[in-house]
């Protein structure tokens, strides 16, 4: 059996900064790409959010909704800005980069007016089912539950939130 291109990846990936869009639709389940089966890009065969690299001159909004655009035809309504992830990818010789993730609101009749222009699959699943039974990214899968907590309102709403800085 041979080793999978993620374990077995013989030239480095490319690292930018990034942004990613939580597209949920009003029952709560996430539209979610299935990422294509070959060697680099990250994570392949895993389901990720939909987006991507920020480009020279672009700001994570710009970035995004050009992303969505080329990824499924689709110009979001709504961009709610939700958290920063920073990366520190000193170890492999690469600068801190980080990965910005918005709130999109979805409907059923958007989704169907959507087209796949990149990865293998969309579908629209559950918290639970993202979390607990599929091969997910990492950072797409903490930045899930972390939404999903919020929503819960199991953390204090009272806690100052981190300026979003560009």
């Amino acid at each position: 059996m041979s080793e999978h291109h993620l374990i077995a990846q013989k030239t480095p990936l490319k690292a930018s900064n990034a942004c990613a869009a939580l597209l949920v639709l009003e029952n709560g389940r996430y539209l979610m790409q299935l990422r294509d089966n070959k060697p680099g890009i990250w994570y392949p065969d895993h389901w990720g959010l939909f987006g991507g690299g920020v480009e020279d001159g672009e700001d994570s909004q710009e970035a995004l909704i050009r992303e969505l655009n080329e990824e499924l035809g689709f110009v979001p309504r709504q961009l709610r800005y939700f958290s920063r992830f920073h990366f520190d990818f000193a170890p492999l010789g690469m600068p801190v980069l980080w990965r910005d993730f918005y709130e999109v609101p979805v409907t059923e009749a958007e989704v169907a007016q959507m087209r796949l222009g990149e990865g293998s699959g969309l579908e629209a699943v559950s918290i639970g089912d993202l979390l607990l039974n599929r091969k997910v990214t990492p950072y797409d899968s903490f930045a899930l539950w972390m939404h999903h907590s919020a929503g819960l309102g199991l953390y204090s709403p009272n806690l100052p939130r981190a300026e979003h800085k560009q």
